[in-house]
């Protein structure tokens, strides 16, 4: 358990001055503040945020932010305010501790938009000081040690969350070792099989590893004393979650991974580690393309090192990085160690380049509205892995790995990725939707009537491109459908006498459009462009009842009549319902509709990967009406040991919950393992819970999962 003497130590080892007096004071302030309440564990609450400011201390932060650390609770969970601390310790600590405060009010089953406005809130928080995310990431890191307490969605949703926000995030802010550490504890909830697996066999193999890294460490050692070069060498296996990623990437099983360890070699200066590096390759076989220079070209988050994989002995593979004493301290303490705090200084992320995916972030939350587009450019500028390419003018560019000519024209500006026609990349011609490589020279060739086309959406990987191809389109898409819908409904007009720019100029179709709850009559226009309405029911708003001839008044009442589904459309009648195949809706699901020309309505999940590209303009909100009962197909995939007796086990536990079996594949594998496609009949997302939870109950099942779409 840590105490507070532990912290001020910890301080005090890299901030000789620090006020321990205030430092004691918050301890104090904060063990009243918590007195009586428990955690989930059982332990008493004050430990929460000890081991909170403990984390922050590795991170070698500023008394404020270790204060900030203690405190972070005391106004979301006791009767203390802002105000309070700001008498007691300043208004830099208060607003630090109102900063973790606003973005930790993350339910855990709140809607998708909920959440997502507590990321933007987030982003905010960290554009205002970084340190806000610091002592975030150190309270998700023990809340993530103390997880199993909690119920097992739970575990899940927080651990899916960590992975996907929080682990990315410590990365982006250099915190190797924090990312590590949560990477490797959600790892552990969201796939414990493969976890069990890979710790399992690290386990077996502990002894016989570190007699290996004490013989490299020997050699390597011994070859850098014959060329009188002073340095430390470390070597350690690959974390768990790596490992995985590996054996995902290069579909490996953990008995054919090798190069488990990574050796570490510290030098005293830049010249050292290209020595070093010559001395490494002069005793080891290098492998091909296996070196990477990140002290020539850093990484995005200022991280500096010599990367490399050669041969070790017994023809084993090994991946040795070189870096010096003041790299590898910027690599454990992350962006701590290029921001220095001074008193009353605001953070600006426009004053150093490593803060140059938080300003697109940034961007972004204030362009994007649509809260699906917003969290798919965040994470894309989540997960970088960057390369380096140059302009015409021989200036550098970063981009993420995968980036095309259209991806380097929109990251010189807006106009130049809207006209770009084609591209030489090294002199060479090459297609717009090209890979890019680190070094690679880039050309754009322009036209100025050239417009973005909806295809490069498939190929362009950076967030702006993504961001302003789609502003483009939704804007042309929607002068098209306004200038559609203006056409269809003067033609409606027309047949009944009716002058379009007449009931335009006296403001009649304008009150038409508020009818329909639009705010304008273009929206109105749009609306019967992309299909939403037809022009008869913006007749049937404008000719009194009474005084519609009988067969308009039969077409109205036709269109008005919808399928029977279970489906209730806000605001909309007489609309042909179909269930996206894609996606597979099942009542329980959140879901929106989306307007096709000639089609009706679609209906998908409302995270499917699809209506994400979908015009906003043509979404409607669509909700289950549930006093109608239908059966609904769904796909579940169930792996687990090859036994006898395990499909009629299966089959039993469809018949108690009454799912009628449509179909069913059965598939072996040779590690003894054995794989089920199900598609079943079913009435609700409760249904499928409870199916879902039985299956996994049954002994030698080993996951199971519901299968979206056709995959």
């Amino acid at each position: 358990m840590v105490r507070i003497n532990d912290i001020v130590e910890e301080v005090l080892k890299y901030n000789p001055q620090a006020d321990v007096e205030l430092l004691q004071k918050a301890y104090i302030f904060s063990a009243q503040a918590h007195k009586g309440q428990v955690r989930l564990s059982g332990e008493p609450y004050l430990i929460h945020p000890l081991e909170v400011a403990y984390t922050l201390t590795k991170m070698n932060l500023d008394v404020p932010s270790i204060i900030s650390g203690l405190l972070h609770d005391t106004v979301e969970d006791s009767y203390v305010s802002k105000e309070e601390i700001e008498d007691y310790f300043g208004k830099e600590i208060a607003d630090l501790v109102d900063g973790v405060t606003k973005i930790s009010k993350i339910e855990l089953k709140p809607s998708e938009d909920s959440k997502v406005e507590n990321f933007r809130k987030m982003i905010l928080a960290m554009s205002k000081d970084i340190r806000v995310i610091l002592i975030k990431l150190a309270d998700r890191y023990h809340n993530m040690l103390t997880l199993n307490f909690l119920t097992s969605d739970k575990q899940i949703e927080i651990a899916r969350e960590t992975l996907e926000i929080y682990a990315p995030l410590a990365h982006r802010l250099g915190i190797e070792w924090l990312k590590g550490e949560l990477e490797d504890i959600a790892f552990k909830y969201l796939n414990p099989y493969e976890y069990r697996k890979i710790t399992e066999k690290l386990a077996k193999t502990k002894k016989e590893r570190e007699s290996y890294i004490n013989e490299v460490k020997d050699l390597i050692k011994e070859k850098f004393e014959q060329f009188h070069l002073k340095m430390e060498v470390s070597g350690r296996a690959k974390r768990i979650f790596s490992i995985y990623k590996k054996m995902v990437q290069e579909e490996l099983n953990i008995d054919d991974i090798y190069d488990l360890i990574a050796f570490r070699v510290i030098v005293d200066s830049v010249k050292s580690c290209y020595l070093a590096l010559g001395i490494i390759h002069a005793s080891f076989k290098p492998i091909p393309g296996k070196f990477t220079d990140y002290i020539a070209l850093p990484k995005a988050n200022m991280y500096k090192s010599l990367h490399t994989k050669v041969i070790g002995p017994h023809g084993e593979k090994i991946e040795i990085q070189i870096r010096t004493h003041e790299m590898h301290r910027l690599a454990e303490e992350g962006i701590a160690a290029h921001w220095k705090y001074k008193e009353g200084k605001v953070f600006d992320p426009k004053e150093d380049r490593v803060f140059g995916w938080l300003r697109r972030i940034i961007e972004s939350q204030q362009e994007l509205k649509d809260n699906k587009e917003f969290m798919e450019v965040f994470k894309i500028d989540l997960f970088p892995d960057d390369i380096y390419v140059f302009t015409p003018r021989g200036d550098i560019k970063e981009l993420p790995k995968g980036a095309t000519p259209v991806d380097f024209a929109y990251a010189i500006h807006s106009d130049l990725g809207h006209k770009c026609i084609g591209a030489k990349v090294n002199g060479k011609l090459v297609p717009l939707k090209h890979i890019l490589k680190s070094g690679d020279a880039v050309e754009i060739q322009t036209s100025p009537t050239h417009k973005p086309s909806k295809d490069w959406l498939s190929f362009v990987v950076t967030s702006k491109a993504k961001t302003k191809i789609r502003q483009w389109i939704k804007s042309e898409q929607r002068e098209r459908s306004i200038e559609l819908g203006k056409a269809l409904i003067e033609k409606e007009l027309s047949k009944h006498d009716l002058s379009f720019s007449k009931m335009l100029k006296t403001g009649d179709l304008l009150t038409i459009a508020k009818e329909f709850s639009f705010e304008t009559a273009d929206d109105l226009f749009a609306g019967v462009g992309y299909g939403l309405y037809t022009p008869l029911h913006v007749l049937g708003k404008y000719i009194p009842e009474a005084e519609k001839p009988t067969k308009l008044q039969k077409i109205i009442s036709t269109i008005r009549k919808g399928k029977d589904t279970s489906i209730h459309i806000e605001g909309v009648d007489g609309v042909v319902v179909r269930f996206a195949k894609c996606c597979n809706p099942i009542p329980g699901d959140k879901i929106l509709g989306f307007i096709t020309r000639g089609r009706g309505l679609t209906v998908h999940t409302i995270d499917c990967p699809n209506i994400l590209a979908y015009d906003d303009q043509r979404k409607v909100p669509v909700s289950w009406d549930l006093n109608k009962q239908y059966a609904y197909p769904v796909r579940i995939k169930v792996l687990g040991d090859d036994k006898k007796g395990l499909l009629s086990e299966i089959s039993t536990v469809m018949s108690t919950h009454k799912a009628n079996i449509l179909s069913a594949q059965a598939m072996t594998y040779p590690d003894k393992s054995a794989a089920g496609i199900y598609e079943i009949e079913i009435g609700h997302m409760s249904q499928l819970q409870k199916i879902i939870k039985s299956l996994q109950k049954i002994k030698g099942i080993r996951s199971v999962e519901r299968v979206k779409g056709n995959a």
